[in-house]
């Protein structure tokens, strides 16, 4: 389609093509400064296209150039303006138009993954899943002026992110600059996206009250082991009701009353664990407003399930440079991640074709998301030289039916073999070693507030 040098590529690294379509289709240049002129708040295009800022954040993030400064004096790439032009983008972008990057990123992948048949079995049938977690940046680099004289560690922000099981894509993100801020003030802005059948599942800092309560009010449902700060009154006496992989289940009803004064009945799950959690709890009790004929070993095994999510941070971290400490700014500290999220997402539409050829078992059991990323952060950066961008405009216009028989059948040429999970033995148990005496930490959008109020004083 493409010529020789293309098919070379198809033959020898068709993941990396993979990723290079689905990122013209739907994340092309032109498309991307559209989207960004609908988007954006307050920032607006002069010399620098928002496409040329993620062009270069998104060679960082696929680990292709170390830095960004690396990216922009890459030879082949020419942004038509002064790293300081792009630092100054990077520091005032938006985390609105961030957070929006991944909803968009989230919305054009899902009918492509139903074209290609890449869904996952869902988890429980008639239920949307959705996982939320949260996730603090890590320390920056103390690169500004008022940061060189902070003793603490810089936290330029934390996020609230959702991610869907079902197709494997982060479909929802809820950024904050303040380092300090606490993942429940945040809670407002994730409700107002709840609706109907939804089924939240979350750990016990989302064990409120009023988020429990507003979730019922909304007709979703939600999974979330018990903060011992939530009160409620207990209704009926625990009955068991089922073993699992990992202990004993009994369950039981319990009333908690809402600030308006009206009564939630929700179910309360306790599984009496044959081995002890991290932090050495042998009994962890759930709450959750769905019905009684989903089981409570249901429940927990749902639950259990939760860690897909912190698993996903674990491979952000691991394979994709998803908090770039050099950014000490919150808002491209923050837009660094929400690349990162969406280069995970493009992972999801691989991982989905990869499913819709060899099944979800075969993909989710046997393959490497290492070896995956490992392929893309070796190979791309070259394709892209061999292959000039101008010569990908062909999947630009190709509709979503199309794309996804190109990328069936690109999923079909990839070597399972050479992507496969490799576990290694169990390793041997660590002396504990006494951990280093920390200084504390700062936030970086107080600091910079503050050279704000100060350049602001007459």
């Amino acid at each position: 389609m493409l010529g020789d040098v293309f098919e070379r590529f198809v033959e020898k690294s068709p993941i990396s093509v993979m990723v290079r379509a689905s990122l013209e289709r739907v994340l092309g240049a032109d498309r991307l400064d559209l989207w960004f002129e609908r988007t954006a708040q307050k920032q607006y295009t002069r010399d620098l296209l928002f496409s040329s800022v993620y062009d270069l954040m998104n060679q960082v993030v696929f680990c292709v150039q170390p830095s960004v400064r690396a990216a922009y004096q890459a030879p082949q790439d020419d942004v038509g303006a002064s790293l300081v032009s792009v630092y100054n983008k990077l520091n005032n972008l938006e985390t609105y138009t961030a957070a929006e990057l991944v909803r968009y990123s989230a919305r054009e992948f899902t009918p492509l993954i139903a074209y290609m048949g890449g869904e996952r079995v869902p988890w429980l049938e008639g239920y949307r899943i959705k996982i939320v977690d949260g996730n603090c940046l890590e320390a920056s680099e103390h690169h500004s002026k008022e940061l060189r004289d902070a003793q603490g560690r810089a936290l330029p922000g934390k996020s609230l992110v959702v991610y869907e099981p079902a197709q494997g894509l982060v479909t929802d993100v809820f950024p904050c600059e303040n380092g300090h801020a606490q993942e429940r003030s945040l809670f407002g802005a994730l409700l107002k996206t709840v609706e109907a059948s939804d089924l939240w599942i979350e750990d016990r800092n989302f064990c409120t009250r009023d988020f429990l309560c507003d979730i019922d009010n909304r007709g979703a449902f939600f999974i979330t082991r018990e903060h011992r700060g939530l009160k409620f009154e207990i209704w009926e006496a625990l009955r068991e009701c089922s073993r699992t992989e990992t202990g004993s289940v009994a369950h039981q009803r319990v009333k908690v009353v809402d600030e308006q004064g009206h009564a939630h009945i929700f179910r309360r799950v306790r599984i009496k664990l044959k081995q002890a959690t991290r932090e050495g709890a042998r009994i962890v009790h759930m709450l959750t407003n769905l019905p009684r004929q989903v089981s409570g070993k249901r429940v927990a095994d749902l639950y259990r399930k939760r860690w897909t999510l912190e698993t996903a941070f674990q491979h952000l971290e691991a394979y994709f440079h998803s908090e770039i400490n050099t950014l000490g700014y919150p808002k491209a500290a923050l837009f660094g991640f929400c690349l990162a999220l969406v280069a995970y997402n493009l992972l999801a539409v691989v991982l989905a074709a990869l499913r819709g050829v060899h099944g979800e078992e075969t993909v989710d059991e046997e393959v490497s998301l290492y070896s995956i990323a490992n392929e893309i952060s070796t190979t791309y950066h070259g394709m892209m030289i061999a292959i000039p961008a101008p010569a990908w405009d062909v999947f630009y216009s190709m509709s979503l039916a199309d794309l996804a028989a190109i990328l069936l059948d690109l999923a079909h040429r990839v070597r399972l073999q050479a992507i496969r999970k490799r576990p290694r033995q169990p390793k041997k148990p660590q002396p504990q070693r006494k951990k280093p005496t920390r200084k504390g930490h700062v936030a970086t959008a107080k600091l910079l507030m503050n050279r704000q109020a100060k350049s602001a004083t007459p």
